[in-house]
């Protein structure tokens, strides 16, 4: 800091001693060291201040710059979204066009992602009737008048006719008693 010599110091340390004399010196250099180490502290606090100052304007900038770049992100998928969504209502519109054709019927036009109406919903696919397996050494004639695909799906089974529930695996230890044949679904009993 200041170009001050060996020699000058003990200059300043012998004047030092003749004015304020040998009893108060010690006191003084104490006082003077204090003064000292404060002034430094105080130097060296201000300096990390300002360097913390920096650094949080340097990481202000920064953040800034991200959300500039996130915003340019979000604003270039957007206008991807936009774009893929045009082409997508376009070929949505032609299947419900080729359908209403297909149909000879005016089918519901759907814009954007709104749900159909209730009326136009499709009606459940009817449950299929249950198959029954013949356990080993036991044979059934079963009559299974099943519809074809072309009927099953524009006609639903009668609520009275239910399927005939499955039967029982037989046990090991179960001797092999004359088994009731199943009855065919669809037939009373």
């Amino acid at each position: 800091m200041f170009d001050v010599s060996f020699t000058e110091l003990m200059v300043v340390g012998v004047i030092a001693l003749i004015v304020i004399g040998p009893e108060r010196l010690p006191k003084v250099a104490r006082t003077i060291g204090h003064l000292l180490g404060r002034a430094q502290r105080y130097v060296n606090d201000v300096k990390s201040d300002i360097q913390r100052e920096i650094e949080i304007d340097e990481l202000r900038k920064f953040k800034s710059e991200m959300e500039d770049a996130a915003q340019g992100v979000q604003t270039s998928l957007n206008e991807t979204h936009a774009s893929l969504q045009e082409p997508v209502q376009q070929f949505r519109a032609e299947l419900d066009e080729v359908a209403r054709e297909a149909n000879g019927k005016v089918a519901p036009v759907i814009v954007g992602d709104a749900p159909a109406p209730a009326a136009s919903a499709p009606a459940e696919p009817a449950p299929e009737p249950a198959r029954t397996i013949a356990p080993p050494g036991q044979s059934h004639n079963l009559d299974l008048d099943l519809p074809s695909a072309s009927e099953s799906s524009t006609a639903a089974p009668p609520a009275s006719q239910q399927p005939a529930p499955a039967p029982r695996a037989p046990k090991a230890d179960d001797a092999a008693p004359a088994a009731k044949p199943v009855p065919p679904s669809g037939t009373p009993t």
